[in-house]
């Protein structure tokens, strides 16, 4: 595995959205795909991976990296495939769960570890969950936000009629090449409206607009940012198929200790989905926050930060 350094230097035509702090911008190649990420914290510290969601990168968690590295942690921000400065690989089955769990495990690989801390919010966040249920010898301690675990998702998409109606903009991923248009007119102007709109007042500066809108105006950004959906949505109905015949091969159970942080004030993803999670993950914590929109670690970085903290102490 090879590290590049980075002087912030985005290619010709392509906006940079490189943001000076108390961290070092680097380049990984795991399994022949190049991604970009941000580290904090000694390198012999253990190491804490962070896994972004839609639609972020890195600087997601500017307020997490000097937290964690302050507390004595190697604190790594990835930019997941296809976003931001990471490689962009073309079709869905490059987004596939397998895929995804993957760069997880090349990356604590490429680290020179066996095991790892893993944190998500919203994508990363079931890929956090997915990196513990695929390959749970990797994660020491998992702590998830606003995303919930799958099988929490397939109960209430059964029960609730409330969820279904949260979660339309699946459905509507699922479109080609219109959501793509959709967001990424005038500059990712979608992309902000999304953000600000669902978002308590205060929790985005222009600035961070700015970053996350130029973030998503990379070529090919969005359309692999929508893929993740497009490849899980397709996954899914797989996945139902073999529980209907009686062939399904994989586990719910999380064995990692696990601690989730869920902002109540989430308009897509109902506070249902932190109830009744012991038959899945019996070494469970959960917090939910009253006044945290879903962009939790935004809105509460502070908070968010001590219990991150807190919770890898152990």
């Amino acid at each position: 595995m090879a590290t590049e350094r980075s002087r912030g230097q985005g290619t010709a035509g392509e906006p940079t959205v490189d943001v000076e702090g108390p961290w070092r911008h680097e380049q990984a190649v795991v399994d022949d795909l190049r991604l970009h990420y941000v580290a904090a914290g000694d390198e012999d510290d253990p190491l804490v991976v962070l896994l972004h969601g839609f639609p972020e990168f890195w600087y997601s968690w500017r307020h997490q990296l000097p937290a964690l590295a302050d507390a004595g942690f190697r604190a790594v921000a990835v930019d997941m495939r296809g976003y931001n400065r990471s490689e962009k690989p073309r079709g869905l089955d490059s987004y596939r769960t397998d895929e995804l769990v993957g760069d997880v495990a090349g990356l604590v690989e490429h680290f020179g570890r066996e095991r790892s801390h893993v944190v998500g919010h919203d994508w990363g966040g079931l890929v956090a969950w997915e990196t513990a249920l695929r390959r749970p010898e990797l994660v020491d301690r998992l702590a998830v936000l606003n995303a919930p675990h799958p099988a929490a998702y397939r109960r209430e998409l059964g029960r609730n009629p409330e969820q279904w109606r949260r979660s339309w903009y699946v459905l509507w991923f699922q479109v080609p090449a219109l959501p793509e248009a959709f967001l990424g007119a005038r500059d990712a102007a979608g992309v902000g409206r999304l953000l600000r709109e669902s978002a308590a007042p205060g929790t985005f500066s222009d600035a961070d607009v700015r970053r996350y809108r130029a973030a998503a105006s990379r070529p090919g950004a969005l359309a692999s940012a929508l893929n993740y959906y497009r490849a899980a949505f397709r996954e899914s109905l797989g996945d139902e198929l073999r529980r209907a015949l009686g062939r399904r091969d994989r586990t719910d159970r999380v064995r990692a200790p696990t601690l989730l942080v869920w902002g109540e004030r989430d308009p897509a993803l109902g506070v249902e989905l932190t109830e009744g999670l012991d038959r899945w993950v019996p070494d469970l914590r959960v917090e939910r926050l009253p006044d945290a929109t879903h962009w939790v670690q935004n809105d509460r970085p502070d908070e968010v930060s001590d219990l991150l903290v807190d919770h890898f102490e152990g």
